[in-house]
């Protein structure tokens, strides 16, 4: 009789990885080009603060963009 072997189960889909933007508000000052570039994730608050939109999934180009043309260098990616 043959053996069976086991079989290596992926992870559910709420429990992968996921890399989602995040900004240093210490670092940040306030200049709009995230929100201009993709305001689908940055916007101000009522505070007056940058902050990332919650969503299930974050359109990489996009924020990659933010990131690239944030002036004072504080928008990141975070995984988790």
């Amino acid at each position: 009789m043959k053996s069976i072997k086991p079989i290596k189960l992926r992870k559910p889909v709420n429990q992968l990885n996921m890399k989602i933007p995040v900004v240093e508000l210490s670092d940040c000052i306030r200049c709009d080009v995230c929100v201009e570039v993709c305001p689908s994730v940055f916007q101000r608050n009522d505070a007056d603060y940058i902050e990332v939109v919650d969503l299930s999934q974050y359109p990489e180009p996009e924020v990659e963009e933010a990131i690239k043309n944030c002036p004072a260098d504080c928008i990141a990616w975070a995984e988790i």
